[in-house]
């Protein structure tokens, strides 16, 4: 019974925004709603259980951990109920009234901007209760939490149009109960077989009890009956599931209405035992660089079966955040607190183990089905790179699975791994060389390539904003060296170096006079051995940051200091030929200075004076 007269409230502005595109956006995947409800009611089961292990009492007073679907035909209404852990009221205005989530402005955008990928946003952040609203014109909640009095139920009732009203009502039996008032088009799921197909395609590895009333010719009867496996599928051997309960299992896992990319499945007896299933998904969440997690994200930890926590931080590095799946250990004690998990040794091995599977499933894939492994890295191979800095212990078998586009590649695809460099390099050479740019057409362009490009010398392109960071760490590989072609002095054959010296020797003049056009804007000026084509060239310090990466870095708000830099020239260019022949000394001027402003422009730097720039160059156009 109600308690008070009902509270009016505004759903929070981005809330009003996810029901608008959710109940228009959802119409060809109505179905979704039940899954999303059967599996909230899972996650309070679970909550419940692992909180009665220090508080036996909270299970007082009913049966087994179960949830129970049923309909009316009559009245036009779906339930789905649970005797789990329940909600406050606090809670309830939490979890429905708002949306704390890092990512669901981009949900917003993306579901605005593409439509088509709606239900696979749906769950991605935490709004997969608003699915409901797709097939009901008014949701009622009723929830109690299992620790407070009869009377401090809450009812939430709203039509999903911008507010919603609170209510405190006596509930005699804990947990939460949704019920959906069907919209009048929405007959189909007021049918007992259409909810049980439903139920078991998405929802029968839900490890609790799903009961329906029994059927008499098509009315349902007082009895209740359990429709889905419930069972633990991580706990069954391998030879008795198939391909469709893996893929069935994730998606309830996962809250992803697309099937998992590959999974591995293992059971490991001994000194300590326990059991994993990994799953790599097909595609990323959108707040997956942001570092957001929730509780759908990650790996479940079970211990005997009992669920425990979501643990991503403690059983995998924050490379590996994409993974989802299970971790059930028959060692760890049940009152285990995260506290104890981040300093326990068993948990320890749990992770390497956990990792060690993943790049191996990671390195199949790469061996035996190079289809998904470039729809895996396309998804989520910036998110390996960070392994690289992060897992020292792997950093060779992370480093083995990274992709790259090259000059002897196909275009932009980045599909060159460091072994097949390896295996391309002719006799004599012990380096892999690259280069860092802002994007593909940049690094194929730089002119810092022209050298290794007259040579056959293969370059890798690394144009991703994590590369170069990522090189930090990343110095060698398989004993051979990696280096920047842009940076530090190249090695050259003892022919190259008399050239070089040849040629350095009779650009002296033309040397001094750039140093003294220059000034303060260059560090040096030298006769490169990197250029044949272009004029000019910036040389890095092997341990200076690309001007590419200080310019976003800058951009960012970082206090980045600015270094002088090495200008590199081509004595044999038309342009320092003009220069060195230049008596007028405001031309002369505007010819050094736009030689250095085409190699900033070239390594991505930020010019320090754009409009200097235009007009020395309408300067020298013009004549």
């Amino acid at each position: 019974m109600t308690n008070a007269a009902p509270e009016t409230r505004k759903f929070e502005a981005e809330v009003a925004q996810v029901l608008h595109l959710v109940t228009h956006s959802l119409y060809s995947h109505k179905e979704i709603f039940l899954r999303e409800l059967i599996s909230n009611a899972s996650d309070a089961c679970d909550k419940l259980r692992f909180e009665s292990l220090a508080k036996p009492e909270l299970l007082a007073g009913e049966g087994a951990l179960r949830i129970d679907v049923s309909f009316d035909e009559q009245a036009r209404t779906i339930t789905v109920r649970d005797n789990g852990i329940g909600m406050s009221r606090d809670e309830v205005v939490a979890n429905i009234g708002t949306i704390a989530s890092s990512g669901t402005r981009r949900f917003l955008e993306a579901m605005s901007a593409e439509q088509k990928t709606d239900a696979r946003l749906i769950g991605q952040f935490g709004v997969g209760f608003y699915s409901a609203f797709v097939v009901a014109d008014r949701v009622t909640v009723l929830s109690r939490r299992a620790d407070l009095a009869v009377s401090e139920g809450v009812k939430w009732e709203s039509d999903g149009k911008g507010e919603y009203s609170l209510a405190a009502v006596d509930l005699p039996e804990r947990g939460t109960a949704v019920i959906l008032h069907l919209k009048a088009d929405e007959n189909e799921f007021l049918k007992g077989w259409e909810l049980r197909a439903l139920i078991r395609k998405y929802s029968d590895h839900v490890a609790f009890p799903i009961r329906m009333p029994k059927e008499d010719d098509g009315k349902p009867t007082g009895e209740w009956e359990t429709v889905n496996d419930a069972s633990a599928l991580w706990a069954k051997p391998r030879n008795e599931i198939s391909d469709e309960d893996y893929q069935s299992f994730y998606k309830s896992l996962g809250h992803d209405f697309n099937d998992p990319l590959a999974w591995t499945h293992n059971r490991v007896e001994g000194s300590q035992s326990f059991t994993t299933l990994l799953y790599i998904p097909e595609q990323p969440p959108f707040d997956l660089m942001m570092g957001g997690r929730d509780e759908r994200k990650g790996l479940k930890l079970y211990i005997k079966r009992v669920f425990i926590m979501d643990a991503a931080e403690e059983l995998l590095p924050n490379y590996l955040r994409f993974v989802r799946g299970v971790v059930d250990s028959d060692d760890l004690p049940l009152n285990v607190s995260r506290e104890i998990l981040q300093h326990n040794r068993q948990l320890e091995r749990i992770r390497a183990a956990c990792i060690k599977r993943v790049l191996d499933l990671l390195e199949k894939l790469a061996r035996e089905e190079p289809e998904k492994f470039a729809t895996f890295y396309k998804s989520f191979g910036n998110t390996l790179k960070e392994g690289i800095a992060e897992d020292a212990a792997n950093r060779e078998r992370i480093a083995k699975l990274l992709r790259f586009a090259s000059t002897k590649g196909e275009g932009a695809a980045q599909t060159v791994s460091l072994d097949d460099y390896i295996a391309r390099m002719p006799v004599g050479q012990d380096t892999l060389w690259y280069i860092t740019a802002d994007g593909y057409a940049a690094a194929i362009g730089s002119p810092q390539l022209e050298a290794f490009k007259a040579k056959g010398i293969e370059v890798l392109l690394m144009f991703d904003r994590i590369d170069e960071w990522m090189l930090n760490s990343l110095t060698e590989y398989a004993g051979k060296k990696l280096r920047n072609v842009a940076k530090g002095e190249l090695p050259l054959d003892e022919a190259d170096k008399k050239q070089q010296e040849e040629a350095s020797k009779a650009a002296a003049p033309l040397v001094s006079k750039l140093k003294e056009l220059l000034g303060d804007r260059v560090g040096d000026v030298r006769v490169s051995a990197r250029l044949t084509d272009s004029p000019s060239c910036l040389a890095l310090s092997d341990f200076e940051m690309a001007p590419h990466l200080a310019r976003l870095l800058r951009e960012a708000g970082h206090d980045m200091p600015q270094a002088k830099p090495t200008l590199e020239i081509n004595p044999q260019h038309p342009l320092l030929k003009r220069l060195d022949a230049e008596a007028d000394a405001g031309k002369a001027a505007d010819l050094a200075n736009l030689l250095l402003d085409q190699a900033e422009i070239a390594a991505g730097a930020q010019l320090p004076d754009p409009a200097a720039f235009v007009q020395r160059l309408n300067r020298l156009i013009v004549g």
